[in-house]
């Protein structure tokens, strides 16, 4: 026999969507193979197939805890001071995740007191803590998390009284895979998406995030509203149309907050306005120069340099526009 030509083709029966998984392929995804040999004898193309294999992917346990409001300014006596925190499934499967809260960590100079609840959801997403938040309850309403999505957490503390100015107290919280932690590449055996074997991954299935509390006499607040202006005098967020944000920035207590610096983040899709950015009504350039103000390119974003800032200072306007692309 003389053989001609000889080449190897594989076939993938299932394939996942094009989709950036943190981990790859979804857990319970099957991936068949089928080789081909092809080869000319006496004339005549003959093509062999081998026997199929099968298999189904593992699911990875994995999950990443980030502290959002990773330094949290606080009076002496707050109540219901809030630590937001993003828990992300960073696996390639279905999977839910028990919570944990501590507010007795080493190394602080105080301990906040867990309020009762001690964990909502950010419900609204609003950011911060309002009577829409659900209080997250164990065994309860675990979130339950596809590969890449998130929930938002908030952690809810009393502070002590009597604190001296520049105290520190921490908190945490520990999201744990319900399926199992443990050592990168422990194998929980058919307990994955589907029944497909479970394996840990490198974050172990478990993380701890942690906020701090520092207690100042000085407080900040910044409230943010937008307006919308569009090209046929309406108020419709369509491309084209005009986004007019006003932030207000509000100094209350006693103390002073040194080298107060303002930043905002371009928002994806729109494009700034030239010549819009203000402070307490007066125009700041966009160049960095003298004035206070500043658009900043990478990352976009405008900057406004306040100061040091005291209750007398008083409340504090930025004003910039930008349009929807």
């Amino acid at each position: 026999m003389k053989l001609r030509t000889l080449w190897l083709s594989l076939g993938l029966a299932a394939m996942a969507p094009s989709l950036a998984f943190a981990l790859g392929t979804p857990a319970g995804t099957q991936i068949q193979n089928t080789a081909q040999v092809s080869y000319t004898e006496g004339g005549s193309n003959v093509t062999v197939n081998s026997n199929p294999t099968t298999l189904a992917v593992a699911e990875i346990l994995n999950v990443n805890v980030a502290v959002q409001t990773p330094t949290v300014s606080v009076t002496s006596g707050a109540t219901q001071r809030v630590v937001v925190v993003r828990v992300t499934n960073t696996g390639n499967g279905v999977e839910t995740f028990s919570l944990t809260g501590n507010s007795v960590v080493a190394g602080d100079d105080f301990d906040p007191t867990p309020a009762a609840p001690f964990i909502y959801f950010d419900t609204d997403s609003s950011g911060d803590f309002s009577p829409a938040d659900v209080a997250y309850a164990s065994g309860t309403n675990d979130p339950v998390l596809n590969a890449d999505e998130f929930a938002t957490l908030l952690i809810v503390n009393n502070i002590p009284a009597a604190l001296a100015n520049g105290a520190q107290g921490r908190t945490q919280i520990t999201a744990s895979a319900v399926t199992g932690t443990g050592a990168p590449g422990t194998v929980f055996a058919g307990a994955g998406v589907g029944g497909v074997d479970a394996v840990v991954g490198t974050s172990n299935a478990t993380q701890i995030g942690t906020g701090t509390y520092v207690v100042a006499g000085l407080q900040l607040s910044a409230v943010k509203s937008q307006s919308i202006v569009d090209q046929f005098s309406g108020t419709r967020p369509i491309p084209g149309a005009r986004i007019n944000y006003q932030i207000t920035v509000t100094p209350t207590g006693t103390g002073t907050a040194v080298g107060t610096v303002f930043t905002d983040a371009i928002p994806s899709n729109t494009t700034y306005v030239v010549g819009t950015l203000s402070l307490n009504g007066a125009a700041l350039t966009d160049a960095a120069d003298a004035d206070a103000g500043q658009l900043v390119t990478t990352p976009a974003q405008v900057r406004v340099t306040l100061g040091d800032l005291t209750s007398a200072s008083g409340v504090q306007t930025i004003q910039f526009a930008v349009t929807i692309n």
